[in-house]
């Protein structure tokens, strides 16, 4: 008999779904092993209350396109543990050791750090299973968040399709949802390449100056603690109203589905890089393409997490991991909108076309 979980599953994958459980310490997880032909699958682990089996499965599948559209030796996978983030130390601890040695026995699925976790949960994972990728310096591992590997991809995606686009990216206005640690770093960069940050959002509110924030005093202030919303050096404003932004980069570099077909015609920008993973519709993608609007998707432009995690898991260094994203998310952004133009395909469309046929050609040489 064939399962099927909410409609869940293709000729790809999901390999494996497993859902875990241990009530003493009010554990719940998930995880999902969605395809490992090209090698043992590297996937986050977030943690979060509402996490779903579904937004689980495809998020593992868009680690699936990711890594092979890197060209990475490895399948895809994600877990989620439903959990608040912001719980006690002691408590995250407790939920991060018993997760792993509850995927102990699961030897083809390496976790690394994603939304709710970080470097020093990679540490514990690491300790008690002796796997994980993203873990802290003094572990030997290169600390993505620290040295930004995503939120670099994302301005090398951008500068790439700032081109494509029509738009000069010196002097650009960039907004950017999400200022954690992708779009902190995200802002940096393309801050770096001459775009203006004038807009800006966290889980709290969100910021505005049509005349420019200053990068660096707003990350000192949210490293402080402190909301952007209370940023001194711009006007408060809903974080609805970010959308609707005038500005000609937006990057969504928050929670999934935060563009939809109810919000997006409010987009004023002309190009949009997925910083987060599947933080759009395909209804909204595809209205965003009838509007002229360039979309660059996640498992292209947010690549350069899971390569700083791919080098790092092989003994590479940090000064490879950095040319390594810049070669292969430049590459890969360069192809997929020249298979956009020629096959008349939506980006999306072009950048699944490419990673599946990847992906098939690994299977073909697997036992079956």
């Amino acid at each position: 008999m064939k399962i099927k979980i909410h409609n869940i599953g293709d000729e790809l994958g999901p390999e494996k779904i497993l859902l875990l459980r241990q009530p003493r310490i009010a554990l719940e997880a998930i995880v999902v092993v969605d395809n490992v032909a090209c090698g043992p699958a590297i996937g986050g682990v977030r943690m979060a209350p509402d996490l779903t089996i579904d937004e689980i499965y495809r998020l593992s599948r868009a680690m699936t396109l990711k890594n092979a559209a890197a060209g990475l030796p490895h399948g895809g996978a994600k877990a989620g543990i439903i959990a608040d983030p912001a719980c006690s130390y002691e408590q995250k601890e407790k939920l991060m050791r018993t997760f792993a040695r509850m995927i102990r026995s699961v030897t083809e699925y390496i976790p690394g750090p994603d939304m709710g976790t970080n470097e020093e949960c990679m540490a514990w994972v690491d300790d008690e299973i002796g796997r994980a990728a993203g873990l802290p310096r003094v572990l030997g591992g290169i600390p993505l968040d620290e040295i930004g590997a995503t939120g670099f991809g994302v301005a090398v995606a951008a500068e790439v399709a700032a081109t494509e686009a029509g738009i000069p990216l010196k002097e650009s206005h960039l907004a950017i949802q999400g200022f954690g640690a992708v779009g902190r770093h995200a802002a940096n960069f393309l801050g770096k390449r001459g775009a203006m940050l004038v807009a800006v959002s966290d889980s709290q509110g969100a910021i505005q100056n049509q005349n420019g924030l200053d990068v660096d005093a707003l990350i000192k202030h949210k490293k402080e603690g402190s909301p952007v919303h209370t940023f001194s050096g711009g006007q408060a404003i809903s974080r609805d109203e970010l959308v609707g932004i005038k500005c000609d980069i937006w990057i969504p570099a928050a929670r999934p589905d935060v563009l939809t077909e109810n919000n997006v015609d409010q987009l004023k920008a002309r190009l949009v890089i997925h910083g987060a993973n599947i933080p759009a519709t395909e209804t909204a993608e595809q209205l965003m393409h009838k509007r002229g609007i360039l979309n660059i998707p996640d498992f292209i432009a947010n690549a350069g997490g899971v390569i700083c995690a791919a080098v790092e898991f092989r003994g590479g260094s940090e000064s490879q991991v950095m040319e390594t994203i810049e070669e292969k998310i430049r590459t890969n952004t360069v192809e997929i909108l020249e298979r956009s133009k020629k096959e008349n395909l939506l980006p999306r469309e072009a950048a699944v076309k490419m990673a599946c046929n990847r992906v098939k050609r690994a299977m073909a040489y697997r036992r079956t």
